[in-house]
């Protein structure tokens, strides 16, 4: 793919989860697609994306913000920095209780594209933050 394809392919994979479109998402991602967790694990394919996608969109209400993506040249790799808004709707195992806090920082998302579809999808942000903000409420 080229600069421009993988652009378009990471915006629409952002804006569907903005949609909560996440068959749409689904449809962006390779069979086998290796999902790295922030500050978790490492999970293998579609049908786990799936599980973690329904998981979050019990405890969260998020939608993403002030989107910057970046490709590199060959349009096989690709960045994506952006703010998180969201409510904290449901508590989560291990982490503080949720009565509907909101909360915005900055994330990022690393992607690998191949034939067309992204292979790897690698999520940072700051959890200690995030921890902060619904503490404080």
């Amino acid at each position: 793919m080229n600069r421009d394809d993988t652009t378009a392919l990471i915006r629409r994979y952002l804006d569907a989860f903005n949609a909560k479109d996440f068959d749409t998402m689904l449809d962006c991602l390779g069979e086998d697609v290796i999902h790295d967790i922030n500050q978790g694990g490492r999970e293998i394919g579609k049908e786990k994306f799936r599980w973690f996608n329904a998981s979050m969109s019990r405890h969260y209400d998020e939608e993403l913000g002030d989107i910057a993506i970046m490709v590199n040249e060959g349009g096989n790799r690709a960045a994506a920095e952006f703010t998180v808004r969201g409510t904290y709707l449901a508590t989560a195992e291990g982490l503080p209780e949720a009565n509907g806090q909101r909360y915005s920082l900055p994330a990022g998302i690393f992607f690998e594209v191949d034939d067309g579809l992204i292979v790897r999808v690698s999520t940072a942000y700051n959890l200690n933050d995030w921890i902060e903000q619904v503490k404080a409420g």
